[in-house]
Parts: C-alpha cells; structure tokens; sequence
C-alpha cells in the first residue's frame, strides 16, 4: 500500500492549525496540504467556548472559522479525528494513532494544550469538567438540567467567563483561586478587584487564597473540601488551571522544547522543515521584554500562521506582533494590547466604578500594555503607545479627558 504523501502537512486543526491552510492558499501555496486534527470537527473558533457557545447565544454553526465548502474548494484535506502519535524527522514522516505513516514536505505542528487537572482525590469523578473543546463544553451542558451548584477551580479568564456565563443560565457559582487574587499572572490589582467586586455583585461567591484538598462523592462529584476544611457543596466542578502544551512527538523527535516546543523568529523549530504556531510554540518575545513565552490568543495564532506560510513560500516574514487578547464577562468587554508581566507601575484612567475604565501598565517610566474594560476608545488608541513604548506623564495617562492619540507622539528617549 502506497504511503500517503502531502507537501505541506500541518497537526491540529485549532486557529493555529486552519489559519496555516488559509495562509498558504492565500499566499499562492499550489501544493497539497493536509490538517490532521484530534477532533471529529472542522476548524472552530475556542474562545466562545467560555463565552457565548456555554452561554448558548451562538450555536456551533456560527463558530466555525470555515465551512466545509470553503476547505473543499481549496482542497484541503481534513483528516478529523485523528491524533498523531510519533515525528520522524529524518524520514519527514508522521505516525497516527491509527497506524497510518503520513510523509511530508514541511510540517507545521499547531497542537495547542491538553488542559492542566487536578491532582488531589477525587479528580477522576464524574463531574469534573474542563473546557477546551466543543466535547468537553456538550458534556457540561448537557449536565446542566440536574445542576444546581456550580464550583470553578481557577480564576483566570476561562474560568470567569465561565462563571459568569453559568450565573446568567440561572447556576449557584462559587469560584476558588489558590492566589490572593483573580487574574493575578496576567493583569494589576486594580483590574483584578474590579472584576472580584463585578462578580460577587452578580452573585458568585468568590474565595481567594483558597486551596482544593480534595474532591469529595462516590462516583459523581458531591463537593469540593479546601485546605481550610469548608466543604463547598457541588453538582459540578469546572477545572480552569492553565495547559500542559502539547508537544510530546515532537520532543521524542528531538525538537528543543521546555514550556512548549522552542522556534525561531520565523516560528521553526530546532527540526528540519518542522514549524511550530500557536499555543504550543514558545517564542523570544519583544514585548514580553526578550522572554520566551507561549500566547495563548487567536491574535498569536493567526500572525504566527501568517509568518510561517509566507516563509515556506520564499517571502522574508518574522514574529514581531503586538499582543492583544480580549474577554466577555456579563455586559463587560475587556480588550488587552501589550503583555503587562514585568510592569512596575499600574495606571488606572476613568472610574472604575462606573464600568468603564482602563489600566495601563508601565515598566521603566514606558507603557507595555492596556487593559481596557468597556473603553474600545483606549484599546484602540492605546495600541500605539505600546507599539511604540512611550513615556508619558502619569497624570497625562490617568487623565481620561485627553484622548491617548495626543500621547502617542511621544516616544522613548
């Protein structure tokens, strides 16, 4: 039996993974592609997952990236359902899990991350659920109509949405964060009291510097016990603690990896003819102050597909996009440009209070990054100033009568 054979094949079938296929027809590519992906479903998109999918404002349909026609006409093939197991970098061979050997001419690996779980007892009862994928997400609805109360392990972005979107279907909500507050590795305390006080004013118990001892029930969830030795009563655990890359192949393969599999400015790995995008690509980072870091947002995986299709068709292309990422929660719309790890100074403009405000970040006297909730004028405007790492007055940011633009012109010294 003849071995099949792509020109350019690319495993995961997440942003990272469709935005590499469309790139490479966008960019002329006329050689044979494949996506091999996990699940059984083409491309979709992962952030409303938290969002409007759990909430049950947009059904799957309208969360595709494309749909079935558009990869047809493009002839992409879609291999769904489908995990590979091994890279062979010197034959330029892949394995899947079903025994099949896949050649190619250049391998873009676009994986993402298998959520982080508990560990404690208790973490194999049913009603544990994470959400990461459209299965993970139908699971916890459809237990839904025989849940009354609702605990999060985890207060990040996924599991605040989640929270809210579970307050809003009518759930008790109690969300349990180990650190002294939510949000603490990604944005300042003043955005994080912002939205603690946001949920408990919606009715979510929020219970910070809190620690899971165990996971309590027979087969099925009954309650979460905490270090502290309150049992929180539960018909359904949601775990939002982060993700473990998923880069294994690769790394038994030979590729450098470490917090993900390690590329280059032009997203290639320490392999031959072998590129990583997205989630699970850690990369040297400007705006993380030279740090190599993984980016867990849309924005990531589309400009990283972008620079690595247009690299595999001979046109100069390099990683150097500013970040941004954003976050539904209740009628709150929070949009970050810029990584704020590393700030030294936070910078609250306008009224917290009256849910419109933002938080520019500041290291060295140079702003690095704007979380702006309610405020698309800041986001929009504040995106210069970190492009450009201006330095500006504290009053002059913190003034929310003077439009940021005017700021922009200022640039480092």
């Amino acid at each position: 039996m003849s071995q099949a054979r792509y020109d350019v094949v690319i495993v995961g079938g997440g942003h990272a993974g469709a935005a590499a296929a469309i790139a490479l027809r966008q960019e002329k590519f006329a050689g044979s592609i494949a996506v091999i992906g996990a699940e059984p479903e083409l491309p979709y998109e992962r952030p409303p997952l938290s969002k409007e999918y759990l909430a049950g404002d947009k059904p799957f349909e309208r969360i595709l990236i494309r749909p079935a026609a558009f990869w047809e006409e493009r002839a992409v093939a879609m291999l769904l359902g489908t995990r590979v197991e091994a890279a062979d970098a010197a034959a330029m061979t892949i394995r899947t899990d079903d025994g099949r050997t896949i050649g190619y001419g250049t391998l873009i690996w676009a994986t993402g991350g298998e959520p982080r779980r508990l560990t404690c007892d208790g973490h194999h009862l049913d009603g544990l659920h994470t959400v990461r994928t459209r299965a993970d997400v139908d699971r916890l609805l459809a237990e839904l109509p025989d849940t009354r109360d609702v605990v999060i392990v985890g207060g990040g972005y996924i599991g605040l949405e989640a929270a809210a979107a579970l307050t809003k279907l009518g759930k008790s909500v109690t969300l349990v964060e180990a650190l002294d507050r939510v949000l603490a590795r990604v944005a300042g305390e003043p955005l994080s009291r912002f939205y603690e006080a946001e949920h408990r004013a919606q009715g979510v118990r929020v219970l910070l510097g809190a620690a899971v001892q165990c996971i309590e029930g027979d087969a099925r969830v009954s309650g979460v016990r905490l270090a502290s030795g309150e049992v929180l009563r539960a018909d359904m655990v949601i775990v939002g603690i982060g993700i473990i890359p998923s880069v294994a192949p690769l790394a038994k393969a030979g590729a450098v990896t470490g917090n993900g599999v390690v590329v280059d400015e032009c997203c290639r790995t320490t392999l031959p003819d072998i590129y990583a995008i997205g989630d699970c690509a850690a990369h040297g980072n400007r705006f993380a102050d030279g740090a190599t870091i993984r980016l867990e947002s849309v924005q990531n995986a589309n400009d990283q597909a972008s620079v690595v299709a247009r690299t595999i068709v001979g046109r100069e292309a390099v990683y150097d996009a500013v970040p941004w990422f954003w976050s539904n929660q209740y009628d709150l719309k929070l949009q970050t440009v810029g990584l704020a790890s590393g700030f030294d100074q936070a910078v609250v403009r306008g009224r917290p209070e009256e849910r419109s405000f933002s938080v520019i970040y500041l290291r060295a006297g140079r702003v690095i990054a704007i979380d702006a909730v309610n405020a698309v004028r800041d986001y929009v405007q504040g995106r210069a100033l970190v492009l450009a790492g201006t330095q500006a007055p504290v009053e002059a940011l913190a003034d929310k009568t003077r439009p940021l633009k005017e700021l922009a012109a200022e640039r480092p010294a």
